[in-house]
């Protein structure tokens, strides 16, 4: 059994552990809208420096699977902030490769704020073990409206402070918020001492031993990774179409453009709300149909800013449904393992993310809009299968429960 938490998080806590997440998650997006500005800066091919996306990505995955599961060994505020200060590095080496105009520089910064901004995904399920009794979900969706809206803010934010600085202005400033909440964080947060002794070979021999057992992690981790990557579609594909002939647009503008979609990530809380009374099922459902409804709309999104606003807004929506529905199933499975669980679930997530920037650039070079839209739609169907499945698996494990309860 997981040992009880001694005193529920405030709420202060838990919006200053929002901004954390935040802060960290949005890290690794400071420079999908400065590609161009990176290229041309520091003298490298455009596709050089869009290797920077790849790099974030590929580091927070390895992050998960090798860092997060030590949430579960560790005494968990001490890990958090350890984290948070190696990534607030990462960032200050990524500002001096543009200072010194080092593109290896930039690499290695790009690396390291991507391996340790995982601390985001030690403090999510620590929301949920330190909540009050019955408000999981609700602690769960405030922290990840934060992340969420980090996520998305920070295009926005970066494109802004390149333009009035320029592009390594945003890694400076993203250096002094990480170590600045880092510091808030050390006196907000309880101490939370190790839930397991495992030695750490153990713990990662654990993940796949945890993923064998439990059939509904497979499926919400298949739900998630199905989402984000339809997500990762629309989003690895908007400024290539935002700042082509239909619009014209520069960075600054397509970042204030992304800011559309904070909106969706308030559904966040909305969802773990719904969670704590039950409702994950109908939570669940309603995700996936907004994220269909939302790749309807897009569809006319290369002749219509509103058809794409409305379309963007329901796309994130229905992902954050999902998504904070599948986390609270996913953290309910096994208590005592909620870091482990989570870095499993939280894996599969990003290798959809990954997956879906692939797709959605092949998608582009071979059929522009178009075939962007279809590629989103189409897995946002196969998201639909992962729900019904998902849906079959919780029939199926019903009666055993009443079983058990006779």
């Amino acid at each position: 059994m997981a040992p009880p938490a001694p005193t529920a998080l405030s709420t202060r806590t838990l919006v200053l552990m929002a901004v954390a997440c935040g802060l960290c998650a949005g890290a690794n997006y400071f420079n999908q809208p400065l590609l161009h500005s990176i290229a041309v800066d520091l003298g490298v091919p455009e596709s050089r420096a869009a290797l920077t996306v790849t790099m974030a990505q590929v580091s927070y995955a390895i992050g998960l699977l090798a860092l997060v599961p030590l949430g579960d060994l560790l005494e968990r505020r001490r890990l958090v902030l350890t984290l948070m200060v190696l990534a607030a590095l990462g960032l200050l080496l990524s500002g001096l490769g543009g200072a010194l105009h080092l593109f290896a520089l930039l690499a290695v910064g790009t690396i390291t704020c991507g391996l340790f901004s995982v601390a985001a995904q030690i403090l999510v399920p620590m929301a949920a073990a330190f909540a009050a009794p019955g408000s999981a979900g609700r602690a769960v969706g405030l922290v990840m409206s934060g992340l969420l809206v980090g996520i998305l803010a920070s295009r926005s934010i970066s494109g802004v402070l390149s333009g009035l600085g320029g592009w390594s202005t945003v890694y400076w400033v993203g250096a002094a918020a990480m170590l600045g909440t880092a510091a808030l964080l050390g006196r907000a947060l309880p101490k939370a001492p190790p839930v397991q002794r495992l030695g750490y070979g153990a713990a990662l021999g654990s993940l796949l031993t945890l993923a064998r057992q439990h059939a509904r992690l497979r499926s919400r981790a298949l739900i998630g990774a199905a989402a984000f990557a339809t997500v990762s579609v629309l989003f690895s594909t908007m400024a290539l179409m935002l700042a082509g002939p239909a619009y014209g647009m520069g960075d600054a503008t397509i970042g204030l453009i992304g800011l559309a979609g904070v909106a969706g990530a308030f559904m966040a809380n909305v969802a773990g709300r719904m969670a704590d009374r039950g409702l994950e099922r109908r939570t669940t459902l309603a995700g996936v149909v907004t994220l269909l409804a939302g790749w309807a709309a897009l569809w006319f999104g290369d002749v219509s800013l509103g058809a794409f606003l409305i379309g963007m807004l329901l796309v994130d929506g229905g992902l954050q449904a999902l998504h904070i529905s599948n986390q609270n199933v996913v953290y309910a499975l096994e208590p005592q393992a909620r870091s482990r669980l989570n870095a499993v679930y939280m894996t599969s997530y990003f290798i959809g993310a990954s997956a879906g920037s692939a797709l959605g650039s092949w998608a582009w070079l071979h059929g522009r809009w178009a075939w962007t839209c279809v590629a989103g739609a189409g897995l946002g169907l196969l998201t639909l299968a992962a729900v019904l499945w998902d849906r079959r698996l919780m029939r199926g494990h019903e009666p055993r429960q009443a079983a058990k309860a006779e």
